[in-house]
C-alpha cells in the first residue's frame, strides 16, 4: 500500500489546518472580549496592572481555553469546510476518480492526530505552568483564595504516622486540636497533642501551641512526657494539602500529579478524586479529536438540501452535547458511582459508537 501523501492529502490537510486556526483565533478573540467585560470591575477595583492583565492572565488563559474547547473547534472546522466541499461537488469528484471513502479519510485522521498530540502536549507540559500564573492572578485580582473549613480530618502522612485535626480554618491557616501519632508494629510509640497548629509560611513548618508529647515505653518503664507553650515542627504535611481542589491540580505537571495521587491515596484523602479526574481528563480530551473528526466528515460529506448551515447546526449541537457529557461524567466520580478511569472515558466510548455508526452509513 502506497502511504506517500498525494495532492488530495495536502489539499484536505491545508483546508483543515487553516480553517481550524481561523476558527481558533476568532472564537478566542470573542471569548476574551466577553471575559474582559465580565471582569473589568475586578481589574479596576483591585488596580490590576495592564502588564499583569495581558501577560499573567490572558497569555496564560489562551492555552487553557484553547485546549478545553478543542473538541468544539475541531468539529466546527470539519463540518464547515467539508460541507463547503460537498456543496461544491468536490466530494463527488474525489470519489468519482476512484478514491475510496476510507482513503479520503486519511488526511482527516492525520490532521486529527496532530491536533491530539498538540492537545496532549499542552495539557501535560504547557498548561500546568501557565495555570500557575493564571491562578495566582485570579487569587490576587479577581477573587479571594478559597477558604477551607472542615472538621475531623484524618491523614496518614507517612507509614506509621497519623495526623488528626478536629477542625482547620482557612482564615488563619490554623489546625485546632492537632494530634500526631507514631505507630510501630501495631503499637502506639508516641503521641503529640496540641491545642492548635498554625502554619508558618516563613519557616515552612507548623507552630504548635500548648503541646503535650508522650513517648510510650515498653517493659513497664514509665512513659516519657514533655510539655510546652510553643514548638515548631516539620512533618510530611503542608498547608497546601488542605487547599487541594479541582483548580489547584490543574497547575501540576504530569509527574507532580502522579506523586500527589500516590500521596493522597496513602493518606486516605478524599480530595484525591480531583487529581485523578485531572489526570484522566488530560488523556481523554485529546482522543476526542479523532471521534469528532470522524463524526464531522460523516455528517457533512454528502450534499444536503439545507446546505452548510444545516450541517453546522447539527455539528454544533453534537459537539456541545459531547463537551457537556464530558463535564457531567465527572459527577460520577464525585458521587462515587464510577472510578475516574471509567467515568472520564465514558463519553469517548459512547461517542465512538455513534461515530462508527455515522461513518458506516456515510461510507456506504
Amino acid at each position: 500500500m502506497d502511504l506517500r501523501p498525494k495532492k488530495l492529502d495536502y489539499y484536505i490537510f491545508r483546508k483543515f489546518i487553516l480553517t481550524f486556526l481561523i476558527a481558533l483565533v476568532l472564537i478566542i478573540g470573542i471569548v476574551i472580549i466577553f471575559d474582559i467585560s465580565e471582569k473589568i470591575d475586578d481589574f479596576v477595583s483591585k488596580e490590576a496592572p495592564l502588564r499583569a492583565i495581558v501577560f499573567d492572565y490572558y497569555v496564560n488563559f489562551v492555552p487553557y481555553f484553547m485546549n478545553m474547547f478543542s473538541p468544539l473547534f475541531v468539529f466546527i472546522t470539519v463540518i464547515f469546510f467539508t460541507s463547503r466541499m460537498a456543496a461544491n461537488s468536490e466530494i463527488i469528484a474525489i470519489l468519482s476518480c476512484g478514491v475510496t471513502y476510507h482513503r479520503m479519510m486519511r488526511p482527516y485522521l492525520f490532521t486529527a492526530l496532530l491536533i491530539a498530540l498538540m492537545s496532549l502536549a499542552l495539557g501535560n507540559f504547557v498548561i500546568p505552568h501557565s495555570n500557575q500564573e493564571r491562578l495566582k492572578f485570579e487569587q490576587k485580582y479577581i477573587k479571594n483564595r478559597t477558604r477551607f473549613n472542615e472538621r475531623n480530618i484524618h491523614y496518614m502522612i507517612a507509614p506509621g504516622k497519623y495526623v488528626y485535626v478536629e477542625s482547620f480554618s482557612g482564615w488563619n491557616n490554623t489546625a485546632y486540636r492537632f494530634t500526631l501519632e507514631q505507630i510501630d508494629d501495631y503499637e502506639l510509640v508516641s503521641k503529640l497533642s496540641a491545642e492548635s497548629a498554625r502554619w508558618d509560611s516563613v519557616k515552612a513548618c507548623w507552630q504548635l501551641k500548648n503541646y503535650f508529647i508522650r513517648d510510650f515505653q515498653q517493659g513497664g518503664i514509665e512513659d516519657r512526657v514533655r510539655t510546652g507553650a510553643q514548638l515548631d515542627t516539620v512533618i510530611e504535611l503542608s498547608v497546601n494539602d488542605f487547599y487541594r481542589n479541582e483548580k489547584t491540580v490543574e497547575s501540576l505537571s504530569y509527574g507532580q500529579l502522579n506523586k500527589l495521587i500516590s500521596t493522597q491515596k496513602m493518606r486516605g484523602d478524599k480530595n484525591v478524586m480531583y487529581a485523578q479526574i485531572e489526570k484522566d481528563n488530560r488523556f481523554a480530551l485529546p482522543f476526542s479529536a479523532f471521534i469528532l473528526t470522524i463524526m464531522g466528515v460523516s455528517l457533512s460529506s454528502r450534499k444536503k438540501r439545507g446546505g452548510t448551515g444545516w450541517n453546522l447546526g447539527i455539528g454544533i449541537a453534537l459537539s456541545f452535547s459531547y463537551i457537556l457529557f464530558m463535564r457531567f461524567s465527572q459527577m460520577f466520580v464525585y458521587t462515587g458511582a464510577l472510578p475516574p478511569g471509567i467515568a472520564l472515558w465514558l463519553p469517548n466510548i459512547l461517542y465512538t459508537i455513534i461515530a462508527g455508526f455515522l461513518y458506516y452509513r456515510a461510507s456506504r
